[in-house]
């Protein structure tokens, strides 16, 4: 037998309370929902990965994995980490593409990528493509939409003074007058050079959000992030044409394929690919380079400890986003220097979770 041999595969969910409060548009985030899958090789290696849901849908994916790729994992050779993730996607062809199947392939996917990169004694960052270590950071904790315009200052102020280069706002208020004041309210207290991403999580309609996006302009916000639901791809496009406001989505996106329609369409000015939503880091990079080949930037949605090494790994990885969302379940944290999220060099995809905490919070 390969020393590679896959001989255990096993998953889990446990809840992770959110540090704080979380409100946008159309939702709040209670709690994360976190699926596990540990791996274990013929020669001892072992390696886990997860993705996530905002609250529902975690017992479906670990339904899925354990009734359906679990099993079909043992006695592979974990090296393979396409050929694995083709398989299991053929496995499940019948509920694919969807939310349910990219999740549960991610858990599995994370977790082949961290076993490569134990075998290979390399962090991610450098065994994914090893463009750089470090990538700037943005936070988004200091932004929810419940948060006064004066909350929304101070946040932004201290982000600001730590050397960080942007942060974001989440809009979708009532009207959008109420949004604009909010950004012109940090607009002047930090100036033009920072960085402001605004937010509103697929709650417009064609009408309005060409209403906000006038509304918004003239405080220069660094991007407009999924205005519209994520299917419709048109629609992004007559925006993109409408406003000089740059269009980011792909944190709702659960294939390749929608990617390239909406890049093709020139509906997408940022690409926000989730690892989790994707399907994994495998298809997560080619995510970036297809986004590369259109000289479009990458600046993932939330697990900021997992994409900082995925963004450090290809060239038009631009940000990072800081939404502490592990830190009750880690025995370390992302390290930020000089406004830069830096990649973890320790061999692995880079978490160092604590088996006690991940227990106490176990789902049973």
């Amino acid at each position: 037998m390969s020393s590679s041999i896959i001989t255990a595969a096993t998953a889990r969910l446990v809840d992770i309370a959110v540090e704080q409060d979380r409100t946008d548009a159309v939702q709040s985030f209670v709690k994360q929902e976190t699926v596990l899958v540990g791996l274990e090789t013929a020669d001892g290696l072992a390696g886990t990965g997860y993705s996530y849901t905002i609250g529902t849908g975690g017992s479906s994916v670990l339904a899925l994995l354990r009734d359906h790729l679990l099993p079909a994992l043992v006695g592979q050779d974990a090296r393979n980490v396409e050929a694995l993730w083709q398989r299991l996607f053929a496995l499940t062809r019948s509920t694919t593409t969807g939310a349910i199947t990219s999740l549960a392939l991610a858990a599995v996917d994370t977790a082949l990528w961290d076993v490569r990169c134990k075998r290979a004694g390399e962090p991610l960052w450098r065994l994914a493509g090893g463009h750089r270590q470090e990538v700037p950071v943005y936070d988004t904790e200091g932004g929810w939409l419940h948060l006064s315009a004066e909350e929304l200052v101070k946040s932004a102020l201290r982000a600001q003074e730590l050397g960080w280069a942007g942060v974001k706002i989440k809009v979708g208020r009532p009207h959008p007058a109420e949004d604009a004041e909010r950004l012109r309210a940090v607009r002047e207290a930090v100036g033009p050079s920072l960085h402001i991403m605004t937010d509103a999580n697929q709650s417009q309609t064609a009408s309005s959000v060409l209403r906000l996006a006038a509304a918004l302009e003239p405080y220069d916000p660094y991007w407009l992030e999924e205005p519209l639901p994520a299917d419709d791809i048109s629609g992004h496009a007559r925006l993109a044409a409408a406003t000089r406001i740059p269009v980011a989505v792909g944190e709702s996106m659960y294939s390749l394929m929608q990617f390239r329609s909406y890049l093709e369409a020139g509906a997408a000015s940022v690409v926000q690919v989730d690892a989790a939503r994707i399907g994994g880091i495998t298809p997560w990079l080619k995510v970036a380079h297809l986004a590369e080949s259109h000289n479009v930037a990458v600046c993932p949605h939330f697990l900021m400890e997992l994409h900082v090494s995925l963004a450090a790994a290809v060239p038009n990885g631009q940000y990072v986003e800081y939404i502490p969302q592990l830190r009750a379940v880690t025995r370390t944290e992302l390290t930020i220097r000089d406004g830069q999220a830096v990649a973890p060099d320790s061999p692995g995809i880079g978490i160092d979770w604590d088996p006690d905490a991940l227990d106490d919070r176990r789902v049973a």
